[in-house]
């Protein structure tokens, strides 16, 4: 007669998977706790300590004093700090759409050709460049006097008198465009060159079968499926744009040039020139607020242009 027995179960002390799941936890906050610290440390706590600075008049030494909203009023008012909010603005119109554009333009021309690889390093060795000695190189390139490489040329070439580059007010913000725009090209056509090798070759191939001339594949086809990376690029540009400020500290002397006055060398001038800690937290929460406020324009019209479906 057949006996029904009961299947041994394992015991309770065989690698159970709440330890396994409790020890793979622990490992994560091990190697996650550097980088958390980190973020507390240099981006919480100093953040935190701006918003508070930005409501008290402190020199760094005396005692603090609550001002409330006057700082954020002081500055709202000041012509200097609207005239580096529109300097700002002037250079992120400059740069974006234009440094983009040539991006995305030698992205699709190195995607095509052999060597690609190659030409992207070329392309990506001002990135990894200080921007110190690139700003040192191009006040050598655009000074105006016998020793500029740019003015000397077009004088003795073409019999041009060029412009005072980086000592004119009109004509600085110009200059700052272009060595921003040359110094981040590679940055971006890596990535849109990235966002290109995602593309299928078969969408390609087919729009071609249909007889669609390079410029349709390019208008129809490769922007639209590169979307998604040209909105993370704009977001990123946009963004440096708005806290431009070690380049053009180095090319040119904002004190003795009013067209290159951002809005971080305000912030810098009112905290460490002139030790108006106050107002300097009060600019700075004032450009966080600029650039939250560009970012979510961003994001919502997103949707008219960004396709997330191949």
């Amino acid at each position: 007669m057949a006996t029904l027995t009961r299947p041994r179960t394992a015991p309770a002390h065989a690698s159970p998977k709440g330890k396994i799941r409790s020890r793979d936890g622990l490992w994560a906050a091990f190697f996650l706790a550097p980088q958390v610290i980190g973020l507390i440390v240099f981006l919480v706590v100093p953040l935190g300590f701006a918003l508070v600075l930005a409501f008290m008049k402190w020199d760094g030494l005396g005692n603090q004093s609550w001002v409330g909203f006057d700082n954020f009023a002081a500055q709202l008012g000041d012509p200097e700090f609207g005239r580096a909010v529109w300097n700002t603005v002037k250079i992120a119109l400059i740069t974006v759409p234009i440094g983009l554009t040539l991006a995305v333009l030698i992205a699709v021309g190195l995607n095509s050709i052999k060597g690609g690889n190659f030409y992207r390093v070329l392309y990506f060795m001002p990135v990894v460049t200080s921007s110190v000695a690139v700003a040192l190189i191009w006040q050598v390139i655009l000074a105006n006097d016998e020793n500029g490489v740019l003015n000397t040329s077009l004088k003795n070439w073409f019999g041009i008198t060029a412009p005072d580059w980086l000592g004119s007010p009109q004509w600085v913000v110009v200059s700052i465009a272009v060595v921003t725009i040359w110094s981040s090209l590679g940055l971006n056509v890596v990535i849109f060159m990235a966002g290109l090798q995602t593309i299928p070759p078969q969408v390609f191939e087919a729009a071609r079968i249909d007889g669609a001339s390079p410029v349709q594949i390019f208008r129809r086809v490769t922007l639209p499926l590169l979307s998604p990376t040209i909105f993370f690029s704009t977001i990123v540009a946009v963004i440096s744009s708005l806290q431009a400020f070690d380049l053009i500290y180095v090319l040119v002397d904002p004190k003795d040039n009013e067209g290159a006055q951002t809005i971080v060398f305000r912030v810098f001038e009112l905290g460490f020139q002139k030790f108006e800690f106050g107002m300097s937290s009060a600019a700075s929460i004032l450009l966080l607020l600029l650039t939250l406020i560009v970012t979510l324009v961003q994001f919502a019209a997103q949707k008219r242009f960004v396709h997330y479906d191949s």
